[in-house]
């Protein structure tokens, strides 16, 4: 219509952009193609390219864009969009799309070949393998719905991914099988390129497909042309992969082809888990490694008939050497013998030479070590032709041997022959060297010991005298024995072995004799001594003490006392130790066998020496045991060393306390708790009440209560009124009032009244004589306990009883102290206001000429009214103040002592 120009000109000039829009609705609307491609050609590059092909291909018109697409193409553009359109139409109409779809490069393959699935799926192929790796999976997808396996057979051989072989080998791919047919009988049979074809065997390889790897390479190898049949690794592999999955097939491979590499296919062929030794032996075989066939032989198939067999055909030196070495391993030492002996051979001598000995083939030996001298310089093999000699008593030969230049080891050769009880042979060898030891010892097994001996002075060995001793002992040949024995006890370490024999065969005797020689030799030691000192000790005891004495100095002590205490001589023992400076040893071995060892004077002596101090306690139990009447002499002589608690407790529990009393008696000086009960408990036993009595109070370091407790109730007055005091020195002071007055020892209590300085129990004793009618006692309390009794209290008791007369003096002595103390206040008044008086007049500086003495006034004290008179004079001596301020003076006695001005209670008037 009419508004076709509009629409151009707003898709050309207004809004470009809008133009697949445009277009779209045109199509919807069957707007004519011709106006439609007239509208494109005029927006040309200005119209969006996706969008345009997406609205356009949804309505099937996709054709109608060609001549603007292609007219896009000849500008040069190369949108992906742009060419997927033109790849689209050219499918749908059928322009040769197989050409573009290998020839253009700018199209996309994923959508292009999307496109062609349901189309044409050879150019979904097509168009897949032009992305060559991109989209692998939608070709082996398409390939796999359509059937296509041959493309997809020859794609995989040509891409060389492993990757994509995993893929399509994997176990879950139905198509699997059809897939290999197609690599094995076509894609790679087609294959020219080396790598293509490694690559699909490594493939193969990786997916686990021996039978498939199998069938493939027998097409490459066995099949096909000579481009690959003589490949060596391919051979390798078809060989390796029948090993491993088709051991039937390995035989026919080895036998068909000859252009792979037999010692490692061989080797793989012996290994686990195949086992293939017939088809190593052959390969080895065809290669000719003799060696290597015979090591399968003997190692794999273990069959040493068809080992000799292989041996004898193929003449090797190597191969007889092989075969003799396993027929050595197994036993067949003589069939080994030859088999070395063909081969000339001497490499394993010494396996040989072990072999034959232990089966005692020493002719064959012989032979052998004869062919191996020609080329082992060995001394090995000489040392051991002289010993086969000599077990096959060829002695002659031997003797020839040895005289003339050899490397044999003569002196050990003659050693085993000595060993093995050879005894001719082994001194012809001595002889040759010249060994006068080993000599000699042949002599004496010989039973010739006249020449041992000499032969013995030539070598001069102690070990050489100590066989020939040994064995002239055994003989009872003791004269010879002497000789070789003088030279053997000069050697400490020889002695005791010696001496052991000596016993072992009962001749005591004869080693005494021997040792007693032996001292007056220059050499002698003190093992001789000690030695023979022991030997006293087992068998003549009667002459150790005298020898002990005589040669102290040069005995070795302790092995000395080892053997005493062995044999219970304790007596010897102690002196030894005393000795040797082991006192506490000495002291113990008195103590633990007092009835043969034990003197006091000599333990006396011991103990002051041993430095363990639980060896004086220990003391102390044996003589409470045994020496009950020394013990006061044994810890005067350890009381300085003693803890004195541990010794009181040590004896206490043995019930012997008064045994040490005058150890205690000494020990008391320390005022040890422990030291200081035991005492006293022995005078409480003894009622030895004035020693209790002054030990307690010397030594205060005891449990005083208890003390106390148990004597209040003792049946002798004089312990309770140690009682009484011991209470009293613990401020007990009721306690011990009260056990006096049951004792009626008043003194007692007014004495303990007065030290504990309480008023209330000095009146309440001063009550108790009142009430008791104790007139006299009444009046010494009131004299003793002066102080503490208030004036009031005690004149109130003495005139309520009538014993004002008994009460008398207390009231002088209290008005003389209160009279003294009320002139002593006049005086303080007195000179107090003088002085303020003094400050009052002296309103200037005069000072008079003459001042009164203080001393004229106050002398008469008591005299005259405080207002009136004068204070005391203020320079009153000391003295006079007491005198005047003091206590009662018409009684002396020690509680008058106490009393001073100030000490009376509060309220006595």
């Amino acid at each position: 219509n009419s508004l076709t120009k509009y629409i151009e000109v707003y898709v050309v000039k207004v809004n470009p952009l809008q133009c697949p829009l445009v277009i779209g609705t045109l199509i919807d609307l069957d707007c004519s193609e011709d106006f439609i491609k007239s509208l494109l050609q005029n927006v040309r590059a200005a119209c969006p390219i996706e969008p345009l092909c997406a609205e356009v291909e949804k309505r099937n018109h996709l054709r109608i864009l060609l001549p603007w697409l292609e007219a896009r193409v000849a500008e040069g553009n190369q949108d992906p969009f742009l060419h997927n359109g033109i790849a689209k139409i050219y499918i749908d109409t059928n322009r040769d799309p197989e050409t573009f779809l290998k020839t253009n490069q700018f199209y996309d393959s994923a959508v292009v070949g999307k496109y062609c699935e349901d189309r044409d799926p050879h150019l979904a192929y097509t168009a897949y393998k032009r992305s060559w790796g991109q989209c692998d999976n939608q070709l082996v997808d398409v390939t796999n719905r359509n059937g296509l396996f041959r493309l997809q057979a020859r794609y995989l051989v040509e891409r060389q991914s492993p990757e994509l072989w995993d893929l399509v080998l994997c176990t879950t791919n139905e198509h699997r099988r059809q897939v290999i047919d197609q690599v094995v009988s076509t894609a790679l049979p087609e294959s020219t390129n080396a790598e293509e074809v490694s690559a699909t065997v490594k493939a193969f390889i990786s997916a686990d497909l021996p039978n498939e790897l199998i069938e493939l390479l027998e097409k490459i190898v066995l099949h096909k042309s000579a481009d690959f049949g003589k490949n060596k690794n391919l051979q390798n592999l078809l060989i390796l992969t029948a090993i491993k999955a088709d051991k039937t097939r390995v035989m026919d491979y080895i036998n068909r082809l000859d252009n792979y590499d037999g010692p490692e296919i061989a080797k793989i062929a012996l290994g686990e888990p195949y086992c293939l030794y017939e088809e190593a032996f052959l390969i080895y075989k065809k290669h000719n490694l003799n060696a290597e066939a015979m090591d399968t032989l003997l190692m794999n198939l273990e069959s040493l008939e068809r080992a000799q067999e292989f041996a004898a055909r193929c003449g090797d030196s190597t191969v007889w050497y092989k075969l003799g070495k396993s027929q050595l391993e197994n036993g067949q030492v003589a069939e080994a013998i030859d088999s070395y002996l063909k081969a000339e051979d001497a490499t394993d001598y010494q396996e040989v030479i072990q072999a034959a000995e232990r089966l005692e083939l020493f002719e064959d030996l012989v032979r052998f070590l004869l062919m191996a001298r020609k080329s082992a310089k060995d001394a090995v093999v000489d040392t051991e032709l002289v010993y086969s000699y000599a077990k096959t008593d060829r002695l002659g030969e031997m003797e020839e041997f040895v005289s003339g230049t050899n490397t044999a080891n003569v002196q050990g050769v003659g050693d085993r022959l000595y060993d093995e009880q050879t005894y001719k042979a082994a001194k012809i060898l001595y002889q040759s060297i010249p060994n006068n030891s080993k000599l000699a010892s042949c002599f004496v097994q010989l039973g010739e010991f006249t020449q041992a001996v000499e032969a013995a002075k030539k070598a001069n060995n102690p070990k050489t005298w100590r066989e020939i001793n040994i064995a002239c002992v055994k003989a009872k040949q003791f004269r010879c024995a002497e000789i070789a024995g003088m030279h053997i006890i000069v050697h400490p370490d020889h002695l005791e072995d010696l001496a052991s024999q000596y016993e072992k065969d009962g001749h005591f005797e004869e080693l005494i004799a021997l040792l007693d020689a032996g001292l007056s030799s220059e050499r002698a030691h003190v093992g001789m001594y000690t030695e023979l000192a022991v030997l006293y000790t087992k068998y003549k005891p009667e002459k150790l003490m005298d020898f002990i004495k005589m040669n102290t100095q040069k005995l070795n002590i302790p092995k000395l006392i080892q053997a005493c205490e062995r044999h219970y001589h304790w007596e010897h023992a102690v002196f030894l130790y005393m000795h040797y400076d082991e006192f506490d040893q000495a002291a113990n071995t008195m103590m633990a066998h007092s009835s043969v060892a034990f003197t006091h004077d000599q333990f006396q002596m011991v103990l002051q020496k041993v430095a363990n101090m639980e060896i004086y306690y220990r003391a102390i139990t044996f003589y409470l045991e045994e020496q009950p009447m020394q013990l006061a002499a044994l810890l005067n002589t350890i009381m300085s060393k003693v803890d004195h608690a541990r010794v009181v407790q040590q004896v206490r529990k043995a019930g012997h306390l008064p045994l040490v009393l005058p150890y205690l008696k000494s020990a008391q000086q320390h005022n040890i708790q422990a030291v200081n009960e035991a005492l006293n408990e022995l005078y409480v036993e003894g009622e030895q009440y004035e020693d209790l009595r002054q030990s307690i109070e010397d030594f205060d370091n005891i449990d005083q209560i208890t003390l106390a407790q148990q004597l209040e109730k003792h049946e002798l007055i004089e312990m309770r009124r140690i009682a009484a005091l011991v209470y009293k020195k613990n401020k007990r002071y009721k306690q011990s009032i009260d056990l006096s007055k049951q004792d009626k020892m008043y003194k007692d209590t007014m004495d303990t009244a007065f030290e504990s300085g309480n008023a209330e129990l000095a009146e309440s004793l001063l009550r108790y004589f009142v009430d008791n009618d104790m007139k006299e006692c009444f009046a010494s309390c009131l004299f003793t306990c002066y102080d503490l009794i208030r004036p009031d209290v005690g004149l109130e008791l003495a005139w309520r009883k009538g014993m004002t007369d008994y009460a008398m003096p207390f009231l002088i002595q209290v008005l003389r102290e209160y009279t003294s103390r009320i002139d002593a206040l006049d005086k303080k008044t007195q000179k107090k206001e003088e002085a303020i008086e003094k400050e009052k007049s002296a309103s200037n500086d005069f000072v008079p000429d003459y001042m009164a003495n203080p001393m004229m006034a106050g002398l008469m004290p008591g005299f005259g009214n405080l207002a009136l008179t004068a204070g005391p004079a203020t320079m009153m001596p000391q003295q006079q103040q007491q005198q005047q301020f003091g206590g009662p003076t018409m009684m002396q006695t020690p509680g008058h002592m106490m009393m001073q001005p100030g000490m009376m209670r509060p309220g006595g008037f």
